[in-house]
């Protein structure tokens, strides 16, 4: 033991005890000061003579390097080696008590981690529908077929067969039927072949297996068998009875096995209605909402594609089932069928599908159906909503068909949704005719012809060519135009419908064998049909047409007899096949399809940049909003004009739109009587007449023509203002319809009428300011009207000496003749200063041999005509040298000298009238700004709301290739978008 300090190190047990206070305790010897440790290192020789009494270590010390990696070896013999033994022994327990701890945690999370996993495992199996009742019904071996029946598969399978046959208590014979299995195992396990009827019964079984598509079906190769082996394995006439027995019974237990199938179906069905039902979210749930909501994506991109007008070759080249038939061929019924519902309007041999029908099928919980421009559910499980849909169906279809057209390119797009509905895109189109009959449009065979090649020459389109079997197949149309847009039969699916009546009518069954078979009709399909689509009765169900769809077949000798597969026949094959065949399309074409649209994308985002670097992609929606909004702040300035400024302008226009009848019918008629009380007797009595009838209409009119004037200069002034040229036709559409809806409020007139009565019957101008202004207004009056009057005189003498000279101007000989007859009546003028306004008969006569004695011949009524502008010309000048009189003529007026020579009645007259144009144009900028200027900003609110609505008038007045190819960007972004996202949920669903 070596001391440091106040702590003893041992070097024995590598601890270091303390005796600090009494207290003893032990310290590794890696936590001493390395001067410690070099003591220690230094003593450790000498410390074997000695050992302490605490130290319960070995008495053998090793270095210490040591002493951390292991323990030091005991001493041979002693209580060394016990002691050792127990420390060891102490070392093992607490490594096994740690592991025994490891393990009860590794075993406790186990058993936890189990108990969770299954419990959680239990709830899921909860949520899920239990279908493992219908196990039994699809055999194992249905998923092992591939294309061509394997004899060894089927050898192995047939126990399965017997079993499943021997647990169905309604089919009838078991044991024979299990006999018959039990010889067929044991012909095919010797290795031979089924003779070709044989096979084909049995395929005739095989392929109404879940899974198998009819296209495939329709393809699969016959096993067919050598002649040879025949005889060498079927020696008794007894075993190849059996054979056709097993045939028959075959035939019998496939039909149960449909009725049976159709069954379980039907409740399926139920179940996954109840399935979509539930808010709890399964993983079966999930997967169906992927499904609803990837057709719905699907159809999305179509509706944009059917808008688009296609530039730089990018066409719509996505997949969707194009129907086409002869017209009343049972397309729309075939259709119907599919979608479960009778949604489309009937009638009886006339034209009903006037336009092409977009139908989007998916499954949802409930059977409804829906337009894509409506939120309107239409319920198909309620008769009076079908009826509803097929009515607002016809509607839509002759609202579409322009006047003097029979049909319409215009494609109205229709959603149905319900349970078990198979998910697919059709285009009902209308039926082909051969000939134009009364009532349509000459070229109506011709249109139907190219919208059906439309739809029809896309690549990716699949073809349901419908086709009547109840007429003769030589008089059909429609399958030498399928034949054309589609020479190999690659994307085409051939229906013939109303079987029932073709072999009722039909001599020789054969017939509908080889239409089925394809070698009747010179055109190639995918796969053939054939189909009951009812009795031809309106009235009824669907349920109805599949009960007897189904009797036919089953009692058909077509099926019996083997012209018709099983898989060929009812419409609910045709939607399997219809919609396998749709998908595979689609998976193939439209990634395709995407890329295309990429590159367009592209070309057009390059053509925006060279020619439109500095401008946004505002498309036209985007732009009518800009405009919008600029003409509302262009109305809203209205408000901020100043009250001086309106009364201004209005008084200005006033007196412009008034002053004529002033002058002319009141002031120069009351002036000319020279007498002053006939004078104001005249103006009060035209004053009241001018005021009951002409005043307050002309007041308004000038009014609404100013607030006109003044919203198109302020659009004019934000056009200065770096405003967009494109928005200028808007703009004046906008104007135009908002002052012509603009109605003035005609309870103003009353009271404006009575406003300006008052005023002009006031005649007390109470100082010489009002006295000064209604002096300076009428000598600008009086001199504006001379200056006209010179005008007009001017035009009727021609031009002067001074104008003849330096302008090379002569007078006509009626100028001749006026100026000869002025200069003759300004004579008499002069001589006659007082004289009246009218010339006397003799006075016209002595002026018109005055004129002809220096030979001039005059008219009398051009001496009159005359006299009237000179006339004219000599009063206004009286008038205002008699204004210029009469502004010291104030102090008379005040005073009521009625007696003085300076009598200003005119004054008086001009002053009221002044008055009166003050008084209403307060009165109208009150009423402008006060109501007026709101409700033309309310009518501009709503013409722009109807213009927003209204895409074709949008389309007219927006205008121009930025604005084109901006609306071409954002389709193309807006489908590249779509197209992407539909192809990540597709993949998904994969």
């Amino acid at each position: 033991m070596l001391r440091v300090g106040r702590a003893v190190a041992c070097v024995a047990c590598n601890n270091l005890v303390s005796k600090n206070m009494g207290v003893r305790f032990r310290m590794p010897l890696q936590k001493l000061h390395p001067l410690s440790r070099a003591i220690h290192h230094r003593y450790n020789a000498s410390a074997n003579a000695q050992r302490p009494p605490h130290c319960s270590a070995a008495r053998h010390f090793t270095s210490m390097s040591r002493l951390p990696m292991r323990p030091p070896k005991p001493p041979p013999g002693g209580h060394g080696g016990w002691r050792y033994q127990q420390h060891r022994n102490f070392w093992m327990l607490r490594l096994a008590s740690r592991l025994l701890k490891l393990r009860y945690i590794v075993l406790g999370s186990a058993v936890g981690g189990g108990y969770t996993a299954k419990k959680t495992y239990e709830e899921w199996k909860d949520m899920l529908p239990d279908m493992s009742a219908y196990n039994w019904v699809i055999p194992d071996f249905v998923w092992e077929l591939s294309d061509q029946i394997d004899l060894d598969k089927l050898t192995k399978i047939l126990p399965e067969l017997e079993e499943i046959a021997k647990l169905l208590p309604e089919l009838p014979d078991f044991d024979k039927i299990g006999e018959n299995f039990t010889f067929l195992k044991s012909i095919l396990s010797t290795g031979v072949s089924v003779g070709s009827e044989g096979a084909s019964g049995l395929r005739l079984l095989l392929a109404e297996a879940p899974g198998d598509t009819p296209v495939k079906a329709a393809t699969e190769a016959p096993v067919t068998a050598t002649p040879e082996a025949s005889d060498k394995q079927f020696k008794k006439s007894s075993d190849k009875e059996k054979v056709d027995q097993l045939q028959e019974e075959l035939l019998r237990t496939q039909m149960k096995y449909q009725r049976m199938l159709e069954r379980l179906e039907k409740e399926n069905k139920d179940l996954r209605k109840v399935v979509l039902q539930k808010d709890e979210k399964g993983i079966h749930q999930r997967k169906i909402k992927v499904c609803k909501s990837l057709i719905d994506m699907y159809s999305e991109v179509l509706d944009i594609l059917s808008d688009f007008d296609s530039n730089y070759n990018t066409q719509d080249h996505l997949p969707r089932v194009v129907v086409v038939g002869d017209q009343s061929a049972g397309k729309t019924s075939v259709l119907e069928m599919i979608a479960q519902a009778r949604i489309f309007p009937r009638g009886s041999g006339e034209m009903m599908t006037r336009s092409p029908v977009k139908v989007t099928l998916s499954e949802g919980p409930h059977h409804v159906a829906m337009f894509k421009d409506s939120s309107r559910e239409f319920d198909l499980g309620k008769e009076e909503d079908l009826a509803a849909l097929r009515h607002e169906i016809e509607l839509r279809m002759r609202k579409s068909v322009k006047e003097g057209q029979t049909v319409s390119p215009e494609t109205i797009s229709l959603s149905v949704k319900g349970p078990g509905i198979q998910r697919m895109v059709l285009v009902d189109l209308p039926g082909v005719i051969s000939t134009v009959t009364a009532g349509m449009a000459a070229d109506t065979k011709e249109t139907i012809f190219s919208i059906s090649k439309n739809y029809m020459q896309n690549p990716n389109a699949i073809i349901l060519c419908i086709q009547d079997g109840s007429v003769d197949a030589e008089r059909s149309i429609v399958t030498d135009l399928v034949s054309q847009m589609d020479p190999q039969g690659k994307r085409t699916i051939f229906v013939l419908t109303k079987v029932d009546l073709a072999e009722k009518n039909l001599a020789s069954p054969n017939r509908i064998q080889q239409i089925v078979e394809g070698k009747l009709f010179p055109m190639k399909a995918l796969g053939y049909f054939a189909v009951v689509t009812g009795k031809g009765s309106a009235g009824e169900s669907i349920d109805s047409i599949k009960d007897y769809e189904e009797d036919f077949f089953q009692n058909s000798r077509l099926l019996r007899d083997g012209m018709l597969k099983a898989h060929q026949v009812t419409t609910k094959n045709l939607s399997l096949a219809v919609s396998d065949c749709f998908w595979k399309m689609v998976r193939e074409s439209v990634e395709q399809q995407a890329d295309a649209f990429k590159a367009s994308r592209f070309n057009l985002e390059t053509e925006w940049k060279n020619n439109y670097p500095r401008l946004r992609e505002l498309d036209r929606n985007e732009l009518f909003e800009k405009a919008k909004n600029e003409i509302l702040d262009e109305v809203i300035s209205l408000s901020q004009v100043t009250p001086k400024h309106w009364e201004a302008i209005l008084q200005k226009k006033l007196w412009e739109r008034v002053s004529t009848h002033v002058i002319e019918n009141i002031y120069l008629p009351a002036a000319q009587t020279m007498n002053s009380g006939t004078f104001n007797t005249t103006v009060d009595i035209k004053l009241k007449q001018w005021t009951d009838k002409q005043l307050p209409h002309k007041a308004l009119e000038v009014a609404w023509e100013t607030l006109q004037e003044e919203f198109a200069r302020f659009m004019a002034e934000y056009k200065g203002k770096d405003q967009d040229d494109i928005f200028d036709k808007l703009k004046e559409a906008v104007k135009d319809e908002s002052i012509k809806r603009h109605k003035w409020n005609e309870r103003a007139m009353d009271s404006l009428r009575v406003i300006q009565h008052n005023a002009l019957e006031d005649r007390s101008i109470t100082d010489k300011p009002q006295w000064d202004a209604a002096i300076q207004f009428m000598e600008e009056t009086l001199q504006a009207r001379l200056k006209d009057t010179d005008s007009v005189i001017n035009d009727m003498v021609g031009p002067d000496w001074k104008q003849r000279w330096m302008s090379w101007k002569n007078r006509s000989p009626e100028q001749h003749t006026r100026n000869e007859t002025r200069n003759e009546l300004e004579r008499l003028l002069k001589l006659h200063e007082d004289h009246t306004a009218y010339l006397a008969n003799d006075e016209v006569t002595t002026v018109r041999k005055n004129l002809e004695g220096r030979g001039v011949e005059v008219d009398p009524a051009l001496i009159k005509d005359t006299w009237h502008q000179l006339y004219r010309r000599h009063f206004l000048q009286k008038a205002l040298q008699h204004c210029n009189l009469c502004r010291r003529g104030f102090y008379y007026y005040q005073r009521h000298f009625v007696d003085s020579e300076l009598e200003c009645n005119d004054v008086v007259l001009f002053w009221r009238i002044q008055r009166m144009l003050l008084i209403t144009a307060n009165t109208l900028r009150q009423q402008l700004t006060n109501t007026e200027v709101r409700r033309l900003e309310k009518n501009v609110k709503e013409v722009l709301e109807d213009f927003g609505e209204d895409n074709e008038r949008k389309v007219h007045l927006i205008t121009g290739r930025r604005v084109q190819l901006a609306e071409d960007l954002k389709k193309v972004r807006e489908i590249q978008e779509k197209l992407e996202a539909f192809i990540e949920a597709l993949h998904k669903e994969k």
